[in-house]
């Protein structure tokens, strides 16, 4: 990989605030890269707390959605909760029907089938509702190019309420609200909020109109969930929402949420335990079965119902890894039988299972650092695809300019999801190739680790690590720094670890001081090349090995040279 050290020319920032927080330099300098130039700055950014979020009623027809809804609570209306079969999407659904069950309302929770009715607002929600003499649809991470559905609703004479977070077209539908930041005539000042985060911003729109005291703080946990699995930028508004929410996940958990997190008991969860270890199994659900059984997980409240339930998805996901390893294969068996180099890789096969065509596209990015579609066959000549970028490349425009082979797709910038007629499949490999290789720099395909800081072993003292710590939750416009060591020698001998022996693990020294325990994950490849190794260069995570009763600190290797 291509090493970068991010350059930080305000050496006056970095003398003022190292002195002043008493820190170390590489530590202010963080600050400062993270536009944090200020003792107070540091403060808001190592201390977030709820006052810091911003009124809900800046957000455009905030104050409609919530007149809508507080009208359905005098009536006693029964309501419907529509929301997408992701992560997101059921956080959502589960924060806002808590929220409102508690209110006294009563709901429908409507999460689509992903193999049935696929992406968005469904024609079969909208005539449930009908049936149900239901009203108010509350559509949530999902709906911003629902024209066609919030059109034949209000011939059924229902109301639509949609709070998304994907980009919105040029005219939104015509509901009676919409809730998103990135309306072009919405002045709310922050804009990356995920689906989960818009849902919330509504029932904290509502509890300042409430009598009640409903202690919305307690629904963060589900929003920081959201935050992680939808890889949102952890800057803002957003990291004052996981914040607190990771706060609440390490005090008093849910039950659903903690029956998926106690398979790794840790001392302290952060964003990654949620990405990697809840967020998959929650999509498990929704993949290879029903996403209304994660729903169902994460509005239980009764730990042994959890636990019995997180079985079921624990299955699932197991499953969905096995369907996901073969579909992977056969996708990079297809890409590298292609006769033609590309700057771009589309495959297809129609029996591919449509649940996990998300996780295989990102694997071919991982594999082959180039924009990938991959699609399958759900029903009558209908393909649908998902879709994953790389940094540098704006998706969701790339898309949209081959949008005459499309029938619909929506998204965002590192990822969407589009349908199209199996006869135009040809078509659209042929432009997004084209769109890609005219948009995008060359260059880009070198992956390239953006490394914070040249550090030596010695300075990675207990100090160090735990200010480092208070620099999370990291995530996007946040990121867990890359630190850099030079003049490295291993100590004794590397070991291989895992089912497969695909990772390492050694001791790291220089200057035959201090060490550390280092590991690097899938660097098997690297093995034969270790024994013995000196003078070499890492840059790795400052990461933190939880072992029964006892804590060390670790590095997490990315690359060695």
């Amino acid at each position: 990989m291509n090493w970068v050290i991010k350059e930080n020319n305000d050496n006056e920032s970095v003398k003022k605030l190292s002195s002043e927080l008493n820190i170390s330099p590489i530590l202010s300098s963080m600050l400062v890269n993270r536009d944090v130039k200020t003792f107070d700055e540091a403060k808001t950014f190592f201390r977030p707390n709820f006052e810091m979020l911003h009124d809900p009623f800046l957000m455009k027809d905030m104050s409609l959605a919530v007149e809508r809804i507080q009208k359905a609570i005098k009536k006693n209306e029964s309501i419907m909760i529509f929301g997408d079969y992701d992560v997101d999407g059921t956080s959502s659904v589960a924060l806002l029907s808590l929220y409102l069950e508690s209110l006294g309302l009563i709901v429908t929770k409507y999460l689509p089938d992903r193999k049935k009715e696929g992406y968005g607002i469904s024609i079969n929600a909208i005539d449930h509702a009908f049936n149900k003499k239901q009203k108010l649809i509350i559509a949530l991470d999902c709906g911003i190019k629902a024209h066609k559905q919030v059109e034949y609703a209000k011939e059924k004479g229902i109301e639509f309420i949609i709070c998304d977070h994907h980009n919105p077209d040029k005219n939104p539908p015509k509901a009676l609200a919409i809730l998103n930041p990135k309306r072009k005539d919405c002045l709310y000042p922050y804009k990356e909020l995920c689906g989960c985060g818009v849902g919330f911003k509504l029932i904290q729109g509502l509890e300042t109109k409430q009598s009640k005291d409903n202690q919305i703080i307690n629904y963060l946990d589900l929003v920081a969930l959201a935050i992680a699995a939808d890889v949102v930028p952890l800057t803002g508004e957003n990291r004052v929402l996981a914040f607190i929410g990771l706060q609440i996940i390490n005090s008093n958990p849910r039950s659903g949420i903690y029956s998926l997190l106690k398979t790794n008991i840790k001392k302290e969860y952060t964003i990654s335990d949620l990405m990697y270890y809840v967020g998959p199994r929650i999509n498990a659900a929704g993949r290879m079965k029903h996403a209304s059984l994660a729903l169902e997980l994460l509005i239980c409240n009764e730990i042994n119902s959890a636990e019995k339930l997180a079985i079921e998805i624990e299955e699932l996901n197991s499953l969905r890894r096995e369907i996901e390893k073969d579909i992977t294969s056969q996708a990079i068996e297809q890409a590298d039988n292609s006769s033609e180099k590309k700057n771009s890789i589309v495959v297809f096969n129609s029996d591919w299972n449509k649940g996990v065509i998300g996780i295989v596209a990102s694997r071919l990015v991982d594999n082959y650092y180039k924009p990938s579609v991959v699609f399958c066959e759900s029903s009558n000549g209908v393909l649908t695809a998902s879709a994953r970028s790389i940094k540098g490349l704006d998706l969701y425009l790339v898309i949209d300019q081959c949008k005459d082979y499309i029938d619909q797709f929506g998204g965002h910038k590192y990822a969407a999801g589009l349908t199209i007629k199996k006869e135009n499949l040809e078509g659209f490999k042929k432009r997004f190739e084209d769109i890609v290789s005219q948009t995008i720099d060359k260059d880009i395909f070198e992956q390239e680790l953006l490394i914070e800081s040249k550090i030596s072993l010695s300075e990675i003292t207990p100090k160090f690590f735990r200010i480092l710590k208070q620099f999370e939750p990291f995530g996007p416009g946040n990121k867990s720094p890359l630190f850099l060591s030079e003049n490295l020698r291993i100590k004794g001998k590397p070991f291989e670890l895992g089912k497969g022996k695909e990772h390492i693990k050694f001791n790291l020294t220089q200057d035959n001081k201090t060490s550390y325990s280092s590991i690097g994950f899938w660097f098997s490849n690297k093995f034969n090349n270790l024994e013995n190794k000196e003078n070499f260069s890492a840059v790795y995570n400052i990461d933190e090995n939880n072992w029964k009763d006892l804590s060390s600190i670790q590095l997490k290797l990315k690359d060695l040279k």
